[in-house]
């Protein structure tokens, strides 16, 4: 064994059962801001040890030193993609699973903060400036990233071309050691104009993105007029990883609007994945649909439907008060490291969802948790007095499939459009048996309300690594 591979990074695993095998978290990182973007936006470390005196509470928060941000997805510089291609220094001080890149939503710029020496205590390394991601990559508004073999793969919603500029948006390559933007990573984007996630199958060499909508069409909220005339994004694109090339486009039908989350199985070999998309323009519906290979072609088919549910005009949101009914607005979906479990976020309703999908053509819901919903306000076990507004949104599940975490934020245009009175700010845990399903709140585990000192919560990541920021290269 070399000095570089016996120093490397342990979270740095070669493969999902590795992986699943390691040791559990003991600090999760959530990310909270401010909507009125007056005073700093903030990563915050939340204790998930069961047997420290701190557990499911705030330990740790890193100010930033701008306003007006609006955090939203973040990631780490690395992971255990790294392993795929040769190349990179993995001994002492070389690449390492160490620090979060936290994207400006709003300001575009990105924030890059170092987890050592103290984890509980992360600092400010470096700022990327919207003026660095412009001119460098030609891209604004980032959103979704990826620590990938080569970089960092950050989506961003707008072109930089100017304040006004809407289009096209893409991914931007970073170096992930030293954070500098390098390029714009397509080469040819074929049809693609929308942006929103993408992700990999690094055995195939084949990325697949998906589309939500230019800046304009989203930073004021979910828009009637664009909604009902089918304008938001309803299409996968499969890129050839290594080109930066657009291979081939699907359209899933124009009224599947805002195809969003993306997640590709976790075995290296499988060719499947599974994408959600918010709502359907002819009756209100949420949707799971599945892509997959066959032979050399790409198809996508609609594995899980979710109906709206009906209610009464007087509960609803004015937004909502002509359809009598509530979407389940699916706004997130997570696929635990063995392939076994999804969870599908229904921020509209208040329902966490869990489907087993070793089928993945045929998943079957097995478990069920209400919190919060447009009409629901289910509340926590913890606080039984008190009505959750918001509902499951960011869902993260460890990499042993146990424990799923939740917050309750989705995008603060669309929490003030479907929440008027409020979302305030929460954040669930959930236990569950990764073989059979079926899931038990955790009623010791409910940061809320104060401690996050205002602020609202989105993404969370999880020390070590999660499901749904890692990409595994061996069996």
């Amino acid at each position: 064994m070399s000095e570089s591979t016996a120093t490397m990074d342990p979270t740095f695993y070669r493969s999902p059962s590795e992986a699943i095998e390691a040791p559990r978290e003991e600090l999760a990182y959530v990310v909270a801001f401010d909507r009125a973007g007056q005073r700093a936006d903030a990563l915050t470390v939340i204790d998930v040890d069961p047997g420290s005196a701190g557990y499911g509470r705030v330990v740790g928060w890193s100010d930033l030193p701008t306003v007006g941000d609006e955090l939203h997805h973040f990631g780490w510089n690395a992971c255990s993609s790294a392993l795929k291609h040769e190349g990179h220094d993995m001994g002492g001080d070389g690449l390492q699973r160490r620090y979060l890149l936290l994207p400006g939503l709003r300001s575009s710029r990105i924030h890059v903060y170092d987890t050592q020496p103290d984890p509980r205590s992360p600092r400010l390394h470096k700022t990327i400036e919207a003026g660095e991601l412009a001119g460098k990559a030609g891209y604004s508004r980032p959103h979704t990233l990826h620590c990938g073999p080569d970089g960092v793969f950050l989506t961003c919603l707008g072109s930089g071309n100017g304040a006004g500029a809407d289009g096209p948006g893409g991914i931007a390559l970073l170096d992930h050691s030293t954070f500098d933007v390098l390029r714009a990573w397509e080469t040819d984007r074929g049809p693609q104009y929308l942006a929103y996630d993408a992700w990999w199958h690094l055995n195939q060499n084949t990325l697949i993105s998906s589309e939500w909508g230019t800046p304009s069409m989203i930073e004021d909220g979910l828009v009637p007029e664009l909604l009902l005339g089918q304008k938001y994004g309803h299409r996968l694109h499969f890129w050839d990883l290594a080109t930066g090339t657009n291979r081939t486009t699907v359209d899933l039908g124009a009224e599947h609007q805002m195809v969003l989350e993306l997640r590709p199985s976790h075995d290296p070999e499988a060719t499947w994945g599974f994408a959600g998309v918010v709502i359907s323009t002819a009756d209100l519906s949420a949707s799971v649909w599945r892509w997959h290979r066959e032979g050399t072609e790409w198809q996508v088919d609609k594995v899980i439907t979710i109906p709206a549910e009906p209610a009464d005009p007087a509960d609803l949101p004015p937004a909502l008060q002509p359809f009598a009914a509530v979407p389940p607005l699916v706004s997130d979906i997570d696929l635990s490291v063995d392939d076994r479990m999804l969870y599908v976020s229904c921020w509209g309703t208040g329902e966490l969802k869990q489907f087993d999908v070793s089928d993945p053509a045929q998943p079957r819901e097995v478990g069920s948790v209400h919190l919060g919903g447009i009409v629901r306000r289910a509340a926590h076990p913890a606080a039984p007095s008190e009505p959750l507004g918001g509902g499951p949104q960011m869902v993260e599940i460890s990499r042993d499939g146990r424990r799923i975490y939740l917050t309750n934020s989705l995008y603060g245009t669309w929490d003030d459009q479907f929440y008027p009175d409020g979302v305030g700010a929460w954040m669930a845990k959930i236990d569950t048996d990764p073989a059979t399903g079926g899931l038990t709140m955790d009623e010791r585990f409910f940061p809320h309300g104060d401690e996050f000192r205002g602020l609202r919560v989105h993404q969370v990541r999880l020390q070590g690594g999660d499901a749904s920021s890692d990409s595994y290269c061996y069996r």
